[in-house]
């Protein structure tokens, strides 16, 4: 599966709460997502237009590592 174009950071984060990811905190632009699932997980997003598309691989492979699933078992549970 590809990855999705022209997320913004909140629709990124939106997606992320199918893991369990709530935001924790935001600094300057950026938000500090956590998890208890599985252990305490954190991922920061940007809060930007559109996130870049190295940025958000690099999320998908910490929510992948973290929940002992594949990057593209994320992807499908994250974008459909």
């Amino acid at each position: 599966m590809r990855l999705p174009r022209d997320l913004s950071g909140d629709e990124v984060t939106i997606a992320l709460a199918r893991f369990g990811y709530r935001i924790k905190r935001q600094s300057g632009s950026h938000m500090q997502l956590v998890t208890l699932e599985g252990g305490e997980h954190h991922v920061t997003v940007p809060r930007h237009g559109a996130v870049r598309l190295g940025t958000l691989r690099q999320i998908v492979r910490e929510v992948a590592n973290h929940s002992g699933l594949t990057t593209e078992q994320v992807l499908a549970r994250l974008f459909q």
